[in-house]
């Protein structure tokens, strides 16, 4: 399945490169691949997914239109992809989500529909206004075409690891519901599985890497309220929990802090602009070394759509 998303993303989605810096390298202890997703179309690695379950859609469930519900880039994701297939969309999003992200999914011709995330129900929202419209639901992370779209990032990964010869390391994946997570375990697992991932997730809102730990799904006491808003869900999907504790190490927690400090590193060292949830894996590399094991490591920067005022705080912290 993920190889057949390859080929419908084939001419549409950018393969993004693999970046290194010798001062990331000093300070994680290791050499360091950055996978940047954050140059992605629409700025995240979610156009991969968004586009994948898009196209596989029937032409009279085009003609209807989808649905979707989002923090921001998942949003964009299935605005762009709906829009380039000709198909009406409507997004839920939080009303705390970040403003850039909120601007660019109406920019990209979709209806977005606001909610309170603390004390309404994305599910039901978007499951109510798919029924009254007819909608076809594009879940953001547990929807199997989802997970292949974002697996071909796997095997690109793969791909590019070989040509280095890295056949032997972890592989650091920002994580929320676990689509990319599980995605990309699936690719490596039959493209490389000397290559092991490891979800990353922001303190505080931990519950893959509590699932992981515990061995059944663990949920979030919080909803909101953490800089890392495209990384945060209620608990892991019901399909992409599986995935990951028969394909996954151990999850890793970061601090705001750290993810700042990583957005910082990110533009400085690398010249990428990066969020602060998509900098997760990259501070995970850099401030928890002995998280991870061998002599190198893989970490990728999930999404850059980051509002200017978080960007200022974070390169406040070069200083």
């Amino acid at each position: 399945m993920i190889r057949a998303a390859a080929k419908r993303l084939e001419g549409h989605a950018r393969r993004t490169p693999i970046l290194t810096s010798p001062f990331l390298d000093e300070i994680a202890g290791r050499r360091v691949f950055v996978k940047p997703e954050c140059l992605q179309h629409t700025g995240s690695f979610k156009f991969r997914g968004g586009w994948s379950a898009v196209s596989a859609l029937t032409d009279n469930a085009l003609k209807t239109g989808v649905i979707a519900f989002s923090s921001g880039n998942h949003a964009q994701g299935v605005a762009l992809a709906a829009r380039e297939h000709g198909a009406p969309a409507v997004i839920v999003m939080p009303s705390d989500a970040p403003a850039i992200k909120i601007a660019n999914t109406r920019a990209l011709g979709a209806e977005v529909v606001l909610y309170d995330r603390a004390t309404e129900d994305r599910d039901a929202i978007g499951a109510r206004l798919a029924d009254e419209r007819g909608l076809t639901l594009v879940k953001p992370f547990d929807e199997l075409q989802v997970i292949a779209g974002q697996g071909t990032c796997g095997l690109e990964i793969a791909e590019d690891m070989n040509a280095l010869g890295i056949t032997d390391a972890d592989v650091a994946v920002c994580c929320g519901g676990g689509g990319l997570t599980s995605g990309i375990a699936l690719a490596l697992a039959a493209d490389a599985p000397g290559l092991r991932v490891r979800p990353v997730e922001p303190e505080g809102f931990d519950d893959v890497t509590r699932s992981l730990a515990s061995g059944k799904i663990e949920r979030n006491a919080r909803t909101s309220g953490s800089l890392c808003d495209a990384i945060i869900t209620p608990q892991p999907g019901e399909i992409t929990f599986p995935i990951m504790q028969a394909h996954c190490g151990p999850g890793v927690v970061v601090t705001e802090e750290e993810c700042l400090r990583a957005v910082g590193l990110a533009f400085e060292r690398l010249k990428i602009v990066v969020e602060p949830g998509g900098a997760a894996a990259l501070a995970a590399a850099l401030f928890h070394p002995d998280a991870f094991e061998g002599d190198a490591i893989i970490a990728v920067a999930t999404g850059g759509n980051v509002d200017p005022d978080v960007f200022a705080k974070a390169l406040e912290t070069l200083n």
